[in-house]
């Protein structure tokens, strides 16, 4: 059970246009991988692809998540540029204002999961079986968020229900390959400040406002957290590997000095 090793691999990163997928893709690149990258559309790929500025180390697809026949042409131009795909990183995810459920809106729960599960079992169909045909098999990562641990918070219920259900699904997806060259693993950002997170609280100053203290206390910047994760990729070997940046020792930690420290997230604009 091998793949290719790190400065050679080819890896997908759907949802790769911004945010974490962006900071990875760049972390990636840095690492001498080959990278693939998709976003909702062609204007959003050609300017990702753009700040990355690898030239041919890097392409990318306009790609919609929740289409399984979008998904494999993804696969297909990953294969068609570099031959093969050793690391497929379901990445792309999407969240909706802070409201409870009772108040959420029909068009954003099913965009969620649409992206976040449904996107997620497409992703791992498509590079699973992509995968199982290659000489070396290859990893499939699935990205992780609050919910998946069990907590639950008010409004944002229907978000950490698809991310509940993403660690099931990845769960499932270790033992289905138990004894395969595919191997599965589960990828932990913790609280990034992202305009995903930010745009969650449009609506809701007052909530943003008392949000900002728990996230400043654990919260990060994708440019901390996404070198961590691209080295997690790259070095795992077993098959169920959990990379988690917030753990709950570090956790625990900064809630212990927080009264010493000063740290702004959001001093500058996301």
């Amino acid at each position: 059970m091998s793949t290719a090793p790190g400065p050679s691999r080819v890896v997908v990163v759907t949802g790769g246009t911004r945010g974490i997928g962006l900071g990875l893709a760049r972390e990636l690149l840095v690492r001498g991988c080959r990278v693939v990258v998709c976003g909702r559309s062609e204007a959003a790929v050609a300017d990702a692809l753009s700040t990355l500025g690898a030239g041919d180390r890097a392409t990318g697809l306009a790609t919609d998540v929740s289409d399984r026949a979008s998904v494999q042409a993804l696969w297909d131009h990953a294969v068609a540029s570099f031959g093969r795909v050793d690391v497929w990183v379901n990445n792309a995810g999407v969240s909706s204002a802070n409201v409870p459920i009772v108040d959420s809106d029909p068009a954003d729960v099913d965009a969620i999961l649409a992206v976040n599960v449904a996107g997620v079992v497409n992703g791992s169909s498509v590079a699973g079986k992509g995968m199982a045909a290659q000489p070396g098999g290859g990893w499939i990562w699935n990205m992780e968020g609050f919910g998946s641990d069990g907590r639950t918070q008010a409004g944002i219920g229907v978000y950490g229900a698809s991310k509940r259900a993403l660690r099931y699904l990845t769960e499932s997806l270790v033992k289905e390959h138990k004894g395969t060259d595919v191997r599965i693993g589960f990828l932990s950002p913790g609280i990034v400040v992202t305009d995903l997170l930010v745009g969650d609280y449009d609506d809701n100053p007052e909530g943003f406002e008392k949000a900002k203290k728990i996230f400043n206390i654990l919260g990060d910047k994708v440019e901390t957290v996404t070198p961590y994760l691209a080295e997690g990729v790259l070095a795992a070997k077993k098959s169920g590997t959990r990379v988690a940046w917030l753990t709950n020792g570090k956790a625990a930690r900064r809630f212990m000095t927080a009264g010493f420290s000063k740290r702004d997230l959001f001093a500058e604009a996301v």
